[in-house]
C-alpha cells in the first residue's frame, strides 16, 4: 500500500511499466521524470531524521561534489542481529567514514539516503544493474571519472535492519557478493585513485585474509597449543572499538544500549566473514 498512502500525501507515484528486476532499474526509471537539480534515493525500509535533507545538502559547496550521504543508525535494536549492526554502524559511521571524508572519499555513498546532483547521475549512466551494491557501484563510477563525495554525520538516517537469521542471510549473501563484484569491475581503475584504493585494499584483506584467520586459524592455533590464550584475538581489538561507539552512543544518549549491545557485535562479525569467504571462493 505504499504507493497509495504516498499519493493520498500529494506525492507523484511512478511504476514501471514491467518489473525491472532490480532496485537500480526502478530507479533508473524514476530518474527520467526528475526535473530538479537534486535527486534523493532511499529505501523502503529507511525513515530520515526532520532535518536530515536539509543537513545534507551543505555537502553541495563545491561544484565537484555530486553526491553526499549521512549517518545510518537502525531504526529498531532489539534482536542479536539488530544489536550487532547498531554498534557495527556506530563504529562504522563516526570512525572509518569520517576518515574516508578527510581524505574525501567515502568507499560508498550508502543507497539506503543519498543525495546526487541529477545531472551528474545522469552522465554516470544512472544506477548500474551490473551488480548487486549499485550504491557501491555508482560511488567508485563517480571517482574514477575525478568527482568528489561528501559525508554528513549529522545528516541522520533510520533503516529497519534484519531482525531474523534468515532475513540477515539474504542480506550478507548480496553485500558480500555485491562487494566482490565491484572489485572485479573496478579494480584497475581503483589503482589510480589515491587513497581508495588503499582502503578497498583493507577492506578486501578484512574480507579475505582476517576472516580465514577469524574463523580457522584462531581455533586452530588454539587447539594446536593446547590452549585458550589465542582465542582473545576474537576479542582483543575490543577496547579500539568500544572507544568510538561510545562516543557516539553517548553524543545519542545511548550509552548503556551501546555497551550491551558489544557482544552482538563479535557474533555478526563471525557470520560476516562466513559471508565474505563464500563470496569470495564463489
Amino acid at each position: 500500500g505504499t504507493g497509495d498512502i504516498a499519493r493520498s500525501l500529494g506525492a507523484t507515484v511512478v511504476r514501471p511499466a514491467v518489473n525491472t528486476g532490480s532496485k537500480a532499474g526502478a530507479q533508473n526509471v524514476a530518474l527520467g521524470l526528475v526535473k530538479t537539480p537534486f535527486v534523493v534515493a532511499i529505501d523502503a525500509d529507511t525513515t530520515l531524521a526532520p532535518d536530515a535533507l536539509e543537513r545534507l545538502l551543505t555537502a553541495f559547496d563545491r561544484d565537484d561534489v555530486v553526491a553526499a550521504c549521512g549517518f545510518v543508525v537502525p531504526r529498531i535494536v532489539s534482536s542479536i542481529w539488530e544489536r550487532g549492526r547498531y554498534v557495527e554502524y556506530l563504529f562504522a559511521f563516526s570512525f572509518y567514514k569520517q576518515i574516508q571524508d578527510y581524505y574525501g572519499k567515502p568507499v560508498i555513498a550508502s543507497g539506503c539516503f543519498s543525495i546526487y546532483r541529477t545531472q551528474a547521475l545522469r552522465a554516470a549512466g544512472g544506477w548500474s544493474t551490473q551488480t548487486l551494491a549499485e550504491d557501491m557501484d555508482l560511488t567508485w563510477t563517480f571517482y574514477r571519472a575525478g568527482c568528489a563525495i561528501r559525508f554528513v554525520p549529522d545528516a541522520v538516517c533510520y533503516p529497519i535492519e534484519p531482525h531474523t537469521h534468515d532475513h540477515l542471510r539474504a542480506q550478507l549473501q548480496r553485500w558480500s557478493h555485491g562487494f566482490v563484484q565491484n572489485v572485479r569491475l573496478h579494480w584497475q581503475g581503483l589503482l589510480e585513485v589515491p587513497f581508495l584504493r588503499s582502503a578497498v585494499a583493507v577492506a578486501v584483506w578484512d574480507a579475505s585474509i582476517a576472516s580465514v584467520a577469524y574463523l580457522l586459524a584462531l581455533p586452530l592455533l588454539a587447539l594446536v597449543l593446547g590452549s585458550l590464550w589465542p582465542l582473545l584475538g576474537y576479542v582483543i581489538d575490543a577496547p579500539a572499538i568500544l572507544i568510538p561507539v561510545l562516543v557516539a552512543a553517548k553524543r545519542r544518549r545511548e550509552t548503556w544500549k551501546a555497551l550491551t549491545s558489544l557482544p552482538a557485535f563479535f557474533v555478526l562479525r563471525a557470520v560476516n566473514a562466513v559471508f565474505f569467504i563464500r563470496a569470495l571462493w564463489l
